[in-house]
């Protein structure tokens, strides 16, 4: 009965390692991310007229009857 070798699964197993990795940060490469999120939130704030108000919701179960 033959043996297995396995003598090429170390150079198999590193180079597909490499593998996933490289297409991992192709992959991640294409989206943009915001260096400080805290800044794009300010820009982004937009004004609207019920921002100052205050308002109450009321539930359906607890309207008198």
């Amino acid at each position: 009965m033959p043996q297995l070798d396995t003598s090429t699964w170390l150079t198999t197993i590193l180079s597909m390692f490499l593998a996933l990795f490289i297409i991992f940060q192709l992959k991640i490469s294409k989206y943009d991310f915001y260096h400080n999120p805290e800044l794009t939130a300010k820009m982004l704030k937009h004004s609207t007229p019920w921002e100052t108000k205050w308002t109450k919701i009321y539930l359906p179960l607890l309207l008198p009857l």
